[in-house]
C-alpha cells in the first residue's frame, strides 16, 4: 500500500482519488512518517463497515456462556459468505 505525507496528499489528492476509485487503490497518509488516515474507495469502506459489524456480533456471541456453538456457527456463516455461493430459491 502506497504511503504519502499529508502534504503530497493535499497536493495530488485529485490524482489519488481516481486511483482509489478506478484501481482500489489504498493510500495510507502520513504525517511526520506516521500513519494517521487511509484513503479508500466508498466501495471499500462499505465492505470494511459491513465487516465490523458482523465480527461485533459474533465477538458478543462468544462471550456469552454457553453459546461457543453459535460462535462456532457464525464462524461458518462468515466463510460461506466469503466464497459466494449461488444461494437458494426461496419461495414468496
Amino acid at each position: 500500500m502506497p504511503k504519502v505525507s499529508v502534504a503530497e496528499a493535499k497536493s495530488h489528492l485529485s490524482e489519488l482519488i481516481a486511483k482509489s476509485t478506478h484501481s482500489k487503490e489504498k493510500v495510507i497518509i502520513t504525517r511526520r512518517n506516521k500513519p494517521v488516515a487511509a484513503l479508500v474507495s466508498i466501495e471499500d469502506l462499505r465492505i470494511i463497515e459491513q465487516a465490523a459489524r458482523r465480527k461485533g456480533l459474533a465477538s458478543l456471541a462468544g462471550k456469552w456462556k454457553g453459546f461457543d456453538e453459535v460462535a462456532g456457527q457464525l464462524d461458518n456463516l462468515e466463510s460461506l459468505r466469503n466464497k459466494g455461493g449461488s444461494g437458494r430459491d426461496v419461495p414468496v
